[in-house]
């Protein structure tokens, strides 16, 4: 099925000379990592606050959404390319991405009236597709990125929610059924995650 996360390469490819400005400038994957951390909790913080009396504040969260998927190639690349790889570095990185994940979408779902139920089962299942590749690495296959909802799928939909509430659509009961659909399709991405990496050769 087709994944956003299959547009990675094109997508690292433009960032490349941003990268290499940032290494050559001493700034670190960590750093990186850290940063998108900080600025999820910022932009959640604010979306939460501004955006009920401020629909236009809504909009902030599908740029930054864009934003940290330039930040999270930014932080793989320079690991990989520039010889700043570490066992703290792949804590921070994959920590991270859930943290960060959570920090911008239970905001937002939370004044766009999602039921709790929702958004609980959303973040439970967020951290378990998370989880399920990282999992790949402990029976020796690859770290697994199988969508279809995968992070950049659930930021590319979520960014579309947010973009249309700018409008004050949809509404409540859409939103409600659209996150359902996305917590189904982050099972079937699951099961997607472990079963390829059990098709793996150690």
């Amino acid at each position: 099925m087709i994944s956003v996360y299959q547009l990675k390469p094109a997508f690292q490819k433009l960032l490349r000379p941003i990268v290499r400005f940032l290494a050559e400038h001493g700034v670190t994957a960590n750093q990186v990592t850290l940063g998108a951390f900080i600025l999820s909790c910022g932009v959640g913080g604010v979306v939460y606050v501004f955006a009920p009396a401020h629909a236009w504040v809504y909009g902030v969260l599908p740029v930054f959404l864009f934003v940290r998927m330039a930040l999270n190639a930014f932080d793989g690349m320079l690991a990989r390319e520039y010889n700043q790889k570490s066992r703290l570095g792949a804590i921070f990185n994959e920590m991270g991405d859930i943290l960060s994940d959570l920090a911008l979408y239970i905001p937002f779902f939370s004044i766009r009236h999602v039921c709790l139920w929702n958004i609980l089962v959303f973040s439970l299942v967020l951290t378990l597709t998370e989880t399920a590749g990282i999992m790949g690495l402990q029976i020796q296959a690859s770290r697994r990125y199988d969508g279809p909802m995968g992070k950049s799928d659930r930021a590319f939909w979520i960014g579309a929610l947010g973009l249309l509430a700018v409008f004050n659509f949809p509404s409540a009961g859409i939103t409600n059924s659209v996150v359902w659909v996305l917590n189904g399709l982050m099972v079937y991405t699951i099961w997607n995650r472990f079963s390829n990496a059990l098709k793996e050769q150690p």
